[in-house]
């Protein structure tokens, strides 16, 4: 492991600097156990890992070659637009899919946010967020039936939680403050947004409030792929 982490180190120091520009040929793994007098597996593992950190990617039969790091999707967090329009703004081919729609256990802080009892039912409703085709983003919004009494059925069909609330009059939306924190992936957040454990998440957790009335429609977490956003505070 310490031989295929210097490796690595080497690597992306080499990457950082400069000394590879994006899309550049790597050395082959039979090159690169030469340089550093390794087993042929450990070049091969380096990559690998280099890879599910998004500093490489491979072509078969090609090699490896550096990924552009530089191409980013900025990320704005303070915005009264969606996230739809956000991208489609930006020029990516968008795409929003909903993935469940199930009713939750009680939970504290979520219940207080939303302000119902412990008897009445909150509904989560989730989006898969894609961009040119790859998986960037898991969105959950946790819902309230006394605001929403059709939120059972509708939640199924919903892929925009901002156009969902438009279309029942609440026409100005703000968030609260938001809460930001680091998070590894879990096996079904891995399998979702096709990353490895080694892609940290940035998770966002707010409230959605009605402007006019002050009433809180949503709790909502978010969580983007750390390797393919940069953020703008």
């Amino acid at each position: 492991m310490s031989e295929e982490m210097d490796i690595m180190d080497h690597l992306i120091v080499s990457i950082q600097s400069g000394r590879y520009e994006p899309h550049d040929k790597l050395p082959s793994e039979n090159e690169l156990a030469d340089a550093y007098k390794v087993p042929r597996i450990t070049a091969r593992k380096a990559y690998e890992r280099l890879q599910e950190l998004g500093y490489i990617y491979s072509k078969q039969g090609k090699g490896s070659f550096v990924q552009d790091r530089n191409l980013r999707i900025p990320l704005v967090l303070k915005t009264n637009k969606s996230f739809s329009q956000k991208m489609t703004e930006l020029g990516y081919e968008y795409k929003s899919t909903n993935i469940f729609c199930e009713s939750i256990e009680f939970n504290n802080k979520i219940y207080e946010s939303l302000g119902v009892s412990e008897n009445e039912r909150v509904f989560r409703i989730g989006r898969l967020r894609i961009i040119d085709g790859r998986p960037i983003a898991l969105h959950i919004s946790f819902v309230a039936e006394t605001s929403f009494p059709y939120i059972e059925q509708e939640g199924k069909e919903i892929t925009s939680m901002f156009y969902y609330y438009q279309s029942k009059g609440y026409q100005h939306l703000k968030s609260s403050e938001t809460t930001l924190r680091l998070a590894h992936p879990s096996k079904y957040e891995r399998e979702l947004l096709s990353c490895s454990s080694l892609i940290p998440l940035l998770v966002l957790e707010s409230e959605c409030i009605d402007e006019k009335t002050g009433q809180t429609l949503e709790y909502s977490k978010t969580m983007y792929r750390g390797d393919v956003f940069t953020y703008v505070i």
